[in-house]
């Protein structure tokens, strides 16, 4: 049967305690119903509750947040803090003069995360209670194009938002049951002391977990399937990633493919079709992800998925069927929390008849949190020369900036691309300590309306002196000084 995990009375209270007016005269139980409760489906939720519908939600787990929360983002990025601040330590001369050595385990390191996930669970069960949307738990199937069935029982809605997130692709020849062979979520379950490790996988995920194990002072295998690391990115940037990831001594191979893994009982051996075998204590499968549609019961509403799980949606984010609306990890990429987060709230908006003018579905940044972390929103100088754009580029190097060398953070650079006629910035690419949230100035000013986006801004600006801000005076004053 479906659990009822939150009762509330049939109203919705927005951010500023307005009661919102539902939609009561419909011949259904709901207005919008949303199966998922990670960001996509929180974002969609909260916008349609806030805009009058009658909102619930199913989540087949038994707490909310969905895999952002729970076996991703947060516990990830919970354990990469753990790990820079422990590594930061082990390298501090006072720490070093005193003779203080640390070798943390594994279940050390993510000691604090259980807590943190607690803490986001409440929080985002909060903001389902002031709202007054419900949250069913159970597997959710559709039977028709207007009911559901959570656990047993029925509820119906004249509109849906898919959610259901995405798992690791698991290879079904690739014995996953082994105590060696992981995927990015259960790696975060390892609990032995290990000394090496094989990356299968150097998408952003498999990239993350390669300089996390490194810090640790593991040896890494990370083995590509593709030319390069992280096409999407800049190719400088991708090739200041390969360069640092190499100098701190992750074994980086390109263009190779599995034959076979066997899982021992000292190591798991990867054979790759070159014909190279590589035995390490752990292999970590990171080649993919698959959307969780298996038990959806699309076939029953005229949806199909494709072979990796994932539904096809148009700019609004409708599938096929205009009532049924997808987002997150299950429509594919860019795959982020953040970006889950405002498709959630388009698809809500369209669906209120909102124009959603205030959402930027398109120039999502990415973060990815490597060491040093990396982060970009805008076109990149390959699809600029492909586009037959006239470009310039401007670039601060850390290690010149006195902020960076207070904090001993002098690795990285910060880099924009702007139109040389117009000044117009076209990208900003980020390398290095807080990338993710350097990245952010660039953004919100390239997001400005016509005329103000430009490189002005920065060399006409007072930024706080010292400051990693900085970055964007001297980027922007060195590729002004180019154009002459």
């Amino acid at each position: 049967m479906a659990e009822l995990l939150s009762l509330t009375p049939d109203r919705a209270i927005d951010n500023y305690g307005h009661e919102a007016t539902h939609m009561t005269d419909q011949p259904f139980d709901y207005d919008l119903f949303v199966i998922g409760t990670g960001p996509g489906g929180e974002g969609a939720a909260m916008q349609a509750s806030k805009g009058g519908l009658r909102v619930a939600v199913a989540e087949e787990f038994p707490e909310i947040g969905g895999a952002c929360t729970h076996r991703g983002t947060i516990p990830s990025k919970a354990l990469r803090y753990a790990i820079t601040s422990t590594v930061k330590a082990m390298t501090n001369p006072t720490m070093q003069e005193m003779g203080v050595q640390l070798s943390p385990t594994m279940d050390q390191l993510r000691r604090g995360t259980k807590t943190i996930i607690a803490r986001q669970v409440s929080m985002r069960k909060s903001f389902y209670d002031r709202n007054g949307v419900l949250i069913f738990r159970g597997q959710a199937t559709l039977l028709d194009p207007h009911t559901v069935q959570v656990g047993g029982k029925k509820l119906t809605s004249a509109n849906f938002v898919l959610a259901p997130g995405a798992r690791p692709f698991r290879p079904k020849n690739v014995d996953f049951n082994h105590p060696r062979i992981f995927d990015s979520d259960t790696i975060l379950e390892l609990s032995e002391r290990v000394t090496s490790i094989t990356v299968y996988g150097a998408g952003v995920i498999g990239t993350e977990y390669a300089s996390m194990f490194r810090n640790l002072g593991h040896k890494v295998n990370l083995v590509n399937t593709r030319d390069k690391l992280l096409e999407f990115l800049d190719d400088e940037i991708i090739d200041a990633l390969s360069y640092h990831l190499r100098d701190q001594g992750v074994i980086i191979r390109h263009n190779e493919e599995m034959e076979s893994i066997e899982g021992l009982p000292d190591g798991v051996i990867l054979t790759l079709k070159s014909g190279k075998r590589l035995k390490t204590d752990v292999l970590l499968w990171a080649n993919g992800r698959s959307g969780n549609t298996e038990s959806l019961g699309l076939e029953n509403v005229g949806l199909k998925a494709n072979a990796r799980g994932q539904l096809d949606v148009n700019e609004h984010f409708q599938t096929s069927q205009p009532h049924i609306y997808a987002v997150g990890d299950v429509v594919g990429y860019p795959s982020l929390a953040s970006a889950a987060y405002t498709q959630g709230r388009s698809a809500a908006m369209h669906l209120l008849g909102e124009a959603d003018d205030g959402l930027r579905a398109h120039g999502i940044p990415t973060g990815i949190y490597t060491s040093p972390e990396i982060s970009s929103v805008g076109k990149t100088e390959r699809e600029l020369t492909a586009a037959r754009v006239p470009y310039e580029v401007g670039q601060a190097q850390f290690r010149s900036l006195a902020r960076a060398q207070i904090t001993g953070s002098t690795v990285g650079m910060l880099k924009l691309l702007f139109n040389r006629e117009t000044l117009e910035i076209l990208g900003v690419h980020c390398f290095g300590a807080n990338a993710s949230e350097i990245v952010h100035i660039g953004q919100a000013i390239m997001c400005q309306p016509g005329g103000l986006n430009t490189l002005k801004y920065f060399i006409e600006t007072t930024f706080n002196y010292p400051t990693m801000a900085e970055a964007y005076r001297v980027a922007a004053l060195n590729g002004y000084n180019r154009l002459f």
